[in-house]
Formats: C-alpha cells, sequence, structure tokens
C-alpha cells in the first residue's frame, strides 16, 4: 500500500473515531416489530433518533413469521413480539439474550367498522357480527399472529366463532387485516386498538373487547444474540422502558404489562 493510500486510510479511520462519539458512524439498530406497534413504533423510533442520534430500522410483521426468520439467521438487533411466547421460545433455542427479555406493553383487541357499514358496534358489540350485511370478517392469521388467536378465543369464549367462522378472512398480520376492514374487503375487523389510532381509521365505529374475552396479551421484548449491536439495542430497550417510552406506547392504546416473565 503506498503512502498516500495509508494516509487516506488512517485519516478514515481517525475521523469515524471521532464520529462515534455522536453516532454518526454507529451501527443502524435493526428492529423486528409486531404489526401492532406500526405507529407506536415510529413515533418510538423517531423520538429516539432525534435525541441520540442513533439510526434505527424497523420492519413490521406477524410475530410468528419473524421467530422463523430470526431462527433461520435474519439480521435483526431486537425483536419486539405481539406476545411473549415467541421471544421465550428464542431464549430456549440459544438465539436470544434471556437477560434482555421484557414485557414491554399489553395489547387490546377491539372490533372496528368504518361509519359507511352503519353496524353500529360501539353499542351492539358481538351482535354487530350477527348482522346479515356482514360477508366478511378480518382478522390475523391464528397460526402466526398472536392478535388473530386472540380473536378466535374471543368469538369462542362469546360462544359465535362456530356460527361466524365461515366468515373470516385472515391477514398475513394484524396490519393487513386492518388494511381489509379499511378498505372494504370486509365488512368488519377484529384488530388491535393500537391500529385504530392511524389518522385514516380514528373516524371508524369500535367497540373495544372485555379483557375477560380473550387471554391477555402481553407483548414481550428482546435482544438477539447474533446482533453485533448489542449495545445500541439495551440503550434503546432503556428508552422504551422509560417515562417518555411508556408515553408514547399509552398514546396508542397500550397500557401497562401487568407483569415481566
Amino acid at each position: 500500500m503506498g503512502l498516500h493510500a495509508k494516509l487516506v486510510r488512517n485519516l478514515s479511520i481517525v475521523v469515524c473515531l471521532w464520529f462515534l462519539t455522536s453516532n454518526a458512524c454507529a451501527q443502524t439498530l435493526r428492529v423486528a416489530a409486531a404489526s401492532d406497534l406500526q405507529f407506536a413504533m415510529k413515533d418510538l423510533g423517531s423520538q429516539y433518533e432525534k435525541e441520540t442520534g442513533s439510526k434505527v430500522e424497523i420492519s413490521y410483521g406477524s410475530s410468528g413469521n419473524f421467530l422463523l426468520q430470526i431462527q433461520n439467521g435474519a439480521p435483526f438487533d431486537i425483536f419486539f413480539s405481539a406476545d411473549a411466547a415467541y421471544p421465550q421460545k428464542l431464549v430456549e433455542a440459544g438465539a436470544a439474550d434471556k437477560e434482555s427479555l421484557f414485557i414491554y406493553a399489553q395489547g387490546h383487541l377491539v372490533i372496528w367498522a368504518p361509519v359507511s357499514e352503519n353496524l353500529q358496534i360501539g353499542s351492539k358489540g358481538f351482535d354487530a357480527l350477527k348482522d346479515s350485511r356482514v360477508i366478511k370478517i378480518a382478522i390475523a392469521n391464528p397460526e402466526h399472529a398472536p392478535y388473530g388467536r386472540a380473536a378466535v378465543a374471543a368469538l369462542k369464549k362469546a360462544g359465535i366463532y362456530e356460527q361466524l367462522k365461515s366468515k373470516l378472512v385472515l391477514g398475513e398480520n394484524i396490519s393487513q387485516a386492518a388494511q381489509f376492514a379499511e378498505s372494504g374487503s370486509a365488512q368488519v375487523g377484529i384488530i388491535a386498538l393500537s391500529l385504530t389510532y392511524a389518522e385514516s381509521m380514528k373516524t371508524g365505529d369500535r367497540w373495544e373487547v372485555p379483557l375477560e374475552f380473550y387471554p391477555p396479551i402481553l407483548q414481550a421484548a428482546v435482544i438477539i444474540n447474533s446482533s453485533p449491536n448489542k449495545a445500541a439495542a439495551t440503550n434503546f430497550l432503556d428508552y422504551v422502558k422509560s417515562d417518555k417510552g411508556r408515553k408514547l406506547l399509552s398514546k396508542y392504546g397500550f397500557t401497562p404489562p401487568e407483569r415481566n416473565p
């Protein structure tokens, strides 16, 4: 290597080391987040970037699919699941850090429809689903989406699952189920409360399903063992646990967790 090339390389190293103090050369934090966090996590990531200068890259999808992706080596630093079971499975498989595992919020289930459907969900609750005008009911796929399993549990508890199961249409994740209901592909959706805070859905007709109708949706996060960015991941989790983080989560209908594992 020539003298000029060495000088350029050394200067680059010095510059990068200097910028590291302001996170300019820090790695991008890669977050896998359940779809119910689509709006809450956007705010969390944006605010965290403003306050720290760190870059947060967020991917959204179903928790079950992220479990499989991470098990197959997907390069995520943190996994925010819509339940506690999937992160625990990663811990048990040696793919995630047990000490980092914590429940960050409790999610809530709602029945939602556009006002134009005139189903009076707010006053009728489950009975609105039995309306003859309801041809399709959108839920997330219960095979890999915790909110889908919660929706099925609620319908069974209400004693109407067998009556309505032929009307269920499955979204790949809870966000897609919400899109089905919003677009008219389904007349109604049983979805995450957090998604109804979207500007396009705020004016919809909704009814929050009482908690006794489905198992608690305790949502957990964990740091992935293969992450090369564990210090930054820990800092971000600390931010989510902080008063600011809790406040942002509550803005989208997430309540404080009942317990931690």
